[in-house]
């Protein structure tokens, strides 16, 4: 199953790495969130750090739901998606695979963004990375968890770039929420012993999202 999961996984990262379709429009879009925010809260530059938790996951949400929705619309261009339902494997190889490709490439988009951040907000956060890595991907699980399947889900309608963020987003709110708030805790406060609750919120919706993704994944493709 690990060799099936990686071919599948492979076979995503190949494709996105000669094209680089999704990524540029993923890292052009977080740039531009960054940008708009930086001027807009030129005016409260004093106290921007406080905003910077909830500009960061903005940019992540939605340069991350624009790769989801460019996942599956490959597939179907491509008619290839049918090619992959033939071969005789378990579908939750494919969601698994395909769950992890998407996970890779925000992670990257992140990196890049928060890179970018650290300059347009003047921040200094050597000794807050290892606690913004570990939020940053439980986030990106739990987003790409439930956003692997609303995106097989919104593929096969016309309107599906506008239907994902519409179904995706009440969903991983729980996620975003908290993953705002230990971000916020990171940065601003550094009481890193209050980040259990919400890291172990983020963790217990991304199991189950996971869980519950895994097992429908087969129901929305056959349909």
């Amino acid at each position: 199953m690990i060799r099936r999961i990686w071919a599948v996984f492979r076979k995503d990262v190949l494709i996105e790495f000669r094209t680089k379709d999704s990524l540029n429009a993923m890292l052009f879009f977080g740039v531009v969130v960054l940008v708009v925010f930086n001027f807009a809260l030129e005016s409260v530059r004093d106290t921007m750090r406080e905003a910077v938790p909830g500009v960061l996951w903005v940019a992540f949400a939605f340069s991350g739901t624009l790769g989801l929705n460019r996942m599956f619309a490959a597939e179907k261009e491509n008619r290839s998606l049918q090619g992959l339902l033939m071969v005789p494997i378990d579908r939750g190889v494919l969601y698994i695979g395909k769950m992890l490709a998407a996970t890779l490439f925000m992670l990257i988009t992140e990196a890049a963004v928060f890179v970018l951040s650290l300059v347009f907000f003047n921040l200094t956060v050597w000794r807050e990375i290892p606690y913004l890595a570990i939020v940053f991907l439980i986030g990106t699980l739990g987003f790409t968890a439930v956003g692997t399947l609303l995106a097989a889900v919104a593929a096969n309608t016309r309107m599906r770039e506008v239907l994902l963020p519409l179904i995706l987003f009440p969903v991983i709110l729980p996620i975003l929420v908290n993953a705002v708030e230990a971000t916020g805790i990171i940065l601003n406060s550094r009481d890193y012993a209050a980040l259990r609750l919400p890291l172990t919120i983020m963790a217990v919706f991304t199991v189950v999202l996971a869980t519950v993704s895994y097992l429908l994944f087969d129901y929305v493709l056959e349909d």
